[in-house]
């Protein structure tokens, strides 16, 4: 079997894998990040916007490599734009087009090493270390040791491959559904937001006090007019799209929500579709969910072209290159993120990232849960999340993290896992930097933050 030897493995590539393995190579180490399927990005690429970087406030509360992605896909001529939901948050709108190249330059340019079509098979463990991971590709399958391994797999993968044990998940739930973003182009925005001003019932507005500020609908509507951009959620349970439900001409859904990702092809990302599954790990369901999805990406944009204003000319220009997942496994670490931190905004000593989205955990059908942070602002992610339980050479981020439900449905979007990576990614390098073997508990978390915030993170002055 071949072998080779890496400082860190990172395991995954969206978003906390990417920022992981950045971090992890601008900081030293020689660094592998592998993905399973055949590019980088994860939910970058699909046209969805990068929530949880702004608070509802309008303050950045995440920095780092996120700026670097961002300003690469301006450099590149892309539409990257901060703008407000005017209902819970506020977020950074890309072009999916130019972030594919933006991820892949930024990515490539820190030195990391990347191999696709490859998965992690099994793990070698002694006692309390990983000490290798065989990864299987289209050559056969082959051993890559590390000093530390990050799992970066949205699943837990890795860690589960090790035995790691998980946080249960609620017996009487199940999880949150996937979906499929999609695209459409030559939408017209006037004639849209003209139709926001003249029904704001229709649309989901002013959800956070931060975001409302004491005005009416109708005055919210009026501030979305002023923005000027195609930035609006049709609700599921209001007459227009509503009626529509009932009628059968749309699948039941809470939100559609229409968001920019091209002023030159006037083009937005719809976040509308969804299937719940009993489990989003068994292949079989996962795989028939695709063919749903697809069906349902028909619907709505040949709804969408026929009933909402502005849509009339516009045409599907896009479908998302895989299912997006909301949950699955949880890792249990050292310290689990509680949803009562997220909602209250709780700031600590030891936090290496921050997270500000609201808690949003979607539903079956038309239910939705969406409980915004406390006065519009954000919280802290301890390092202790980030390290399962029971390894010492081992790190986790994004979705997979230590979190209660709750939690997870705020952190699990883009501006959290880009964040828990940078930090992750960070220890890392920090961690193999030793000649004792290397222990991730070992790496002191004021001198993580020390070199986090040198290095662009945001972990301080913010509410």
């Amino acid at each position: 079997m071949r072998s080779e030897k890496f400082d860190v493995l990172v395991v995954g590539a969206g978003s906390a894998g990417v920022a992981a393995a950045v971090a992890s190579a601008r900081n030293g180490a020689r660094t592998l990040l592998i993905d399973s399927g055949p590019t980088i990005g994860g939910e970058l690429l699909s046209g969805m916007t990068i929530d949880g970087a702004i608070n509802a406030r309008g303050e950045r509360i995440i920095g780092g490599v996120i700026d670097d992605i961002v300003n690469e896909c301006r450099a590149l001529g892309g539409y990257a734009r901060e703008l407000n939901d005017w209902r819970l948050i506020r977020y950074i709108a890309c072009d999916p087009e130019y972030m594919k190249m933006a991820v892949a330059r930024v990515v490539y340019g820190s030195g990391a090493e990347v191999r696709l079509n490859t998965f992690a098979d099994d793990v070698a463990r002694n006692g309390d270390r990983i000490e290798g991971v065989i990864v299987r590709d289209k050559q056969g399958r082959s051993l890559i040791t590390a000093d530390v391994y990050i799992d970066c797999s949205g699943d837990a993968d890795l860690c589960a491959l090790a035995g790691s044990e998980m946080l249960p998940a609620d017996k009487d739930t199940k999880p949150q559904p996937v979906s499929m973003m999609f695209r459409m182009a030559g939408v017209d925005t006037r004639p849209l937001l003209e139709f926001v001003r003249e029904h704001p019932e229709y649309f989901a507005v002013g959800e956070s006090d931060a975001i409302r500020g004491g005005r009416t609908d109708k005055e919210i509507a009026e501030e979305i007019w002023k923005q000027g951009e195609p930035c609006v959620f049709l609700k599921g349970d209001a007459d227009f799209l509503g009626s529509a439900i009932t009628r059968g001409e749309m699948f039941p859904t809470a939100l559609i929500m229409i968001q920019p990702t091209s002023a030159a092809r006037r083009e937005v990302c719809v976040n509308a579709t969804r299937i719940t599954l009993d489990d989003p790990l068994v292949s079989r369901a996962y795989g028939k969910a695709f063919g749903v999805l697809i069906d349902q990406v028909q619907q709505c944009s040949t709804y969408l072209a026929r009933r909402l204003p502005g849509f009339e000319n516009a045409a599907l220009s896009g479908v998302a290159p895989r299912i997006g997942v909301r949950e699955t496994r949880r890792v249990l670490g050292d310290e689990i993120l509680d949803g009562d931190d997220v909602f209250a905004g709780r700031k600590r000593e030891d936090g290496v990232a921050k997270g500000c989205h609201h808690i949003d955990i979607h539903q079956e059908g038309t239910g939705q849960i969406r409980i915004p942070v406390a006065d519009g602002g954000s919280y802290d992610i301890p390092f202790s999340t980030l390290i399962p339980k029971g390894l010492s050479n081992t790190l986790v981020a994004g979705r997979c993290f230590s979190a209660d439900r709750r939690a997870q449905g705020s952190a699990r979007v883009m501006g959290g896992c880009l964040a828990m990576g940078q930090a992750v990614g960070t220890a890392a390098a920090m961690a193999s930097d030793t000649n004792a073997p290397a222990d991730v508990r070992a790496v002191g978390v004021k001198h993580l933050r020390s070199r986090l915030k040198e290095q662009g993170a945001i972990l301080e002055g913010t509410h």
